[in-house]
């Protein structure tokens, strides 16, 4: 989804077919900002690529006349619209059905013909949210077409393995990792898709695939790769939430996933993407434990646990579930305190 980053422009991901009638979308990050009155497009976030790095593809707002629906015009591009700009027409897929009306709607309302007052300020974040509801050298080409400037890159930033897959085809939103879409359908999934994770001795920021199962959030590569870069279980995560220092960091949709040896921080595409993860390994974590077990809980449990001493038997209260800790054993002294 469209959303409102730090500096009150309008952000996300779009596929775009970049070469008119190719049939050939590409996934780029947009930002649209209307206070300089240009749409611009990158390979990536552009707080994820090497500072200094160029965008691969800019229009300006005013060679804009109207945006639309175009499902009917292209039916195998889903959740398709199209920018008419002059001559040019711009077909671009958004992730879902409300992705695409919001993307138009933004970009139509930006380019309305307004004359603002002398004493007008500026659109502030919250009356863009409401809008929404919610160093590489890089060689250029110019076109006109009707009359209107095209810019575009005549060759695609980053190379190697990483700037090819960037680069690559359209891959459905949803779609489930290439291993498992080739027929190993036994290690079922909750949730799977990129993110950007920070690095935990460099602190440098990278986009991993994540998958999130029953038992553990892994993180991959690319969504190509057999073997995940680290395993996480979820029994060693004791919390997952909004993290607090996305200010100090300067990163948009940024939540934690706590552990005791370390505090993994992710970036989201969008913030419906981040509350998305948060819920979904909120409730792996939760299923796996069971209600009303926090992870105190389960440590606890399973440090008393001996030949003697059952485990801990709940009895409902009006409020929740409560644990009591049974009587020990004749001669027995109870367990130290173990520190974890």
């Amino acid at each position: 989804m469209p959303y409102v980053d730090r500096q009150n422009r309008i952000c996300g991901f779009l596929d775009i077919e970049e070469n008119e009638s190719s049939g050939r979308f590409l996934r780029r990050y947009f930002i649209l900002d209307a206070q300089q009155g240009s749409l611009l497009w990158f390979m990536d976030n552009p707080q994820n690529l090497p500072k200094g790095a160029e965008n691969v593809g800019s229009l300006n707002l005013t060679y804009i006349s109207k945006v639309s629906d175009a499902t009917k015009l292209r039916p195998k591009a889903e959740f398709c619209f199209v920018i008419n700009a002059g001559m040019r027409k711009f077909y671009l897929q958004a992730n879902d059905q409300q992705d695409l009306v919001e993307w138009i709607s933004v970009l139509n309302n930006a380019t309305k013909i307004t004359v603002p007052k002398a004493d007008e300020a500026p659109p502030t974040t919250e009356a863009l949210q409401d809008t929404l509801g919610a160093v590489k050298q890089v060689s250029y080409r110019t076109e006109i077409i009707g009359g209107v400037p095209i810019i575009t890159t005549t060759q695609e930033q980053g190379e190697g393995p990483e700037g090819a897959e960037r680069g690559s085809l359209r891959r459905p939103h949803t779609q489930m990792p290439y291993f498992l879409s080739r027929g190993v359908q036994d290690q079922a999934f909750i949730k799977a898709g990129f993110c950007v994770k920070q690095g935990a001795v460099m602190k440098n920021w990278k986009r991993r695939y994540f998958i999130l199962d029953e038992n553990a959030i892994s993180y991959f590569k690319s969504d190509l790769e057999r073997d995940p870069l680290r395993v996480i279980p979820l029994k060693e995560i004791h919390k997952v939430q909004e993290c607090k220092q996305s200010d100090l960091m300067m990163r948009d949709n940024l939540f934690e996933m706590v552990t005791s040896s370390r505090t993994f921080y992710v970036q989201a595409d969008s913030p419906e993407d981040m509350h998305s993860w948060i819920k979904a390994v909120s409730g792996a974590i939760v299923a796996q434990r069971g209600p009303g077990r926090s992870a105190n809980t389960v440590r606890q449990a399973r440090r008393l646990s001996s030949p003697c001493i059952q485990r801990y038997t709940p009895f409902c209260t009006g409020e929740g579930s409560t644990y009591v800790t049974p009587p020990l054993c004749p001669n027995q002294t109870p367990h130290p305190a173990v520190t974890q």
